[in-house]
């Protein structure tokens, strides 16, 4: 097969030993700690292979670095889009060196084998995160296709191949070789799997960023308003101590594409308190979505939002025009419950709140941020953990996915989108501008509950509140009694928001019973006049939104 021999096949190079020197082929976008490996790699003995502006520094560092051009017998082309795509680089690189007929095959194209492939790819999440975006033909370039062949292949052939995809690998490797006085055959599997896999995982994230990127960039011909493949990247791992209960594993992974900004609870900064344990995470995020739906310019006039969460339930939630009513009135609707709770805020926590708050058993805190008094105040208990999350924005539609048994659901969620100008009352007993008001806030508290729930809600002098919450019944009317149980005498005159229709009367007849005067509901059962009628007769009003708010 010498026929087949490259142009620029270059021979065995002995190193220190006498023994054929190892070989590396460096072509990285990032170049920290470049410079270092490639200076140890060439003191063991090895010989340097690299393309481009790598090759430029590493011999403006003194390196010997032998051109992958000179062993292609290629130049690099098209501006570098092609440089290493040849059977001179991925021969040598995905040859067993186990297998005797790669082996000679190997020899008779009279390539040497490359030992090392220390590559990282183009910034395309980084480029594809700029603000303004960038253009099209900019973000094309960024699609990076030599750096991830050349990457699966040294991880397909890890056993052979030691793959380097990312600089803060690149210390233990060279600790590694040290002690064998740079053999590569020294490293051992597991080190080699390890680096395989970060490879094919840096690979896979890779893919998932540009499939992503591109289909929100080619939107005009993406027809679905879901997308046709599931396509998830998770950052890395961080291990949390158990999952719901002690005898579960679990973990939280940043779902923040790299090169942007993190976002939601994974760009929350914590202070003080021992580290986030799964239930506080869901916790969490179910109090952010309460508040996050009662932030916003339509709810001015009352921006102080308090929420309360226990067991991922709402125990109270307020609006007010300050902040120290919010508290207090959340707080008001289920004291029992709150204890051992978790708090969001939607506006910077003060130090009358804080001292307000005292030594009430609390979780933890979520907030756009603390006056410093305030977070010295709170943080006098240990275990009370303070979350700052300075992006505390009005909750908006976006794609939500949730794992099921074989699968994935997908559904959009927002604030439910409401014409409160046309909202029908449907009782004799007309609703005033009052009603409408408290409606509302009702309306975006029981779009974040548990279904089948209702909840009572009331205005208070500076506000509204919850003074009862009944979540995630199998029927409605046992919901209606557990939000009555909670309210006690606040029932009295209370407003009533149910998340779906009332299938017959015993609803609004048990809802009158304990002096509920006002009920919000979609409407839409074949029984809708028996309940209008139900309404009438206890001289209620009865509003139809026309908008379902289950929550499963």
């Amino acid at each position: 097969m010498d026929d087949f021999k490259q142009p620029g096949t270059i021979s065995e190079v002995p190193n220190k030993t006498g023994q054929n020197a190892p070989r590396a082929l460096i072509s990285v976008y990032d170049k920290s700690g470049i410079t270092a490996l490639a200076v140890a790699l060439e003191a063991m003995g090895w010989q340097i292979l690299s393309t481009g502006g790598t090759a430029r520094l590493l011999r403006d560092s003194g390196v010997n670095v032998t051109d992958v051009s000179s062993v292609t017998g290629h130049p690099e082309v098209f501006d570098g889009r092609v440089k290493t795509l040849h059977p001179a680089i991925h021969a040598p690189i995905l040859a067993r060196g186990k297998n005797k007929d790669d082996v000679s095959v190997l020899a008779s194209l009279g390539y040497s084998r490359i030992d090392m492939v220390v590559v990282n790819l183009y910034p395309f999440e980084e480029i594809a995160a700029k603000k303004p975006p960038v253009n099209m033909d900019e973000l094309i370039e960024m699609i990076d296709i030599g750096g991830p062949t050349l990457v699966r292949a040294s991880a397909k052939n890890h056993a052979d191949v030691l793959v380097l995809s990312n600089p803060n690998q690149y210390e233990k490797i060279l600790d590694c070789l040290q002690e064998t006085n740079g053999d590569p055959e020294s490293v051992s599997l597991e080190i080699r799997q390890r680096l395989a896999l970060s490879a094919f995982h840096r690979t896979a994230a890779y893919d998932v960023a540009l499939s992503n990127t591109l289909s929100e960039r080619f939107a005009e011909i993406n027809t679905n308003e879901l997308p046709n493949k599931l396509l998830i990247s998770g950052g890395e791992l961080n291990k949390l101590r158990y999952g719901e209960n002690p005898h579960q594993l679990a973990g939280f992974y940043d779902s923040t594409r790299k090169g942007e900004e993190k976002k939601g609870l994974a760009a929350a900064k914590q202070h003080g308190g021992k580290e986030l344990s799964f239930n506080n995470y869901l916790d969490l995020e179910a109090a952010m979505r309460y508040a996050r739906s009662l932030t916003g310019d339509e709810w001015e006039k009352w921006p102080h939002c308090c929420v309360i969460i226990k067991h991922t339930n709402a125990c109270g939630v307020a609006l007010s025009n300050n902040q120290l009513d919010a508290w207090k009135d959340a707080l008001a609707s289920d004291p029992e419950s709150a204890f051992g709770c978790v708090i969001a805020f939607n506006k910077i926590v003060t130090l009358d709140v804080a001292e307000e708050m005292g030594n009430h058993f609390v979780e933890c805190i979520i907030a756009p941020g603390y006056d410093a008094d305030a977070l010295e105040y709170l943080s006098e208990k240990k275990n009370r953990r303070m979350l700052t999350l300075t992006d505390f924005q009005p909750l908006d539609a976006e794609l939500r996915w949730r794992q099921i048994d074989g699968g994935w659901l997908a559904q959009s969620e927002g604030a439910p989108i409401i014409d409160w100008e046309n909202v029908n009352c449907v009782t004799n007993k007309k609703a005033k501008q009052g009603v409408v008001n408290l409606a509302r806030f009702g309306v975006a508290v029981c779009a974040q509950v548990k279904s089948n729930c209702v909840i009572f809600v009331q205005p208070t002098e500076t506000g509204f509140a919850t003074v009862g919450i009944g979540p995630g019944q199998t029927s409605r009317v046992e919901a209606v009694r557990i939000a009555a149980r909670r309210a006690g005498d606040r029932a009295q005159g209370a407003m009533m928001i149910s998340d779906a229709f009332f299938p017959f009367r015993d609803g609004i007849d048990a809802s009158h019973e304990i002096g509920i005067t006002s009920v919000v509901q979609p409407g839409g059962s074949i029984r809708d006049q028996e309940v209008i009628d139900a309404a009438n007769e206890h001289e209620m009003v009865m509003l139809f939104t026309g908008t379902r708010l289950f929550r499963h």
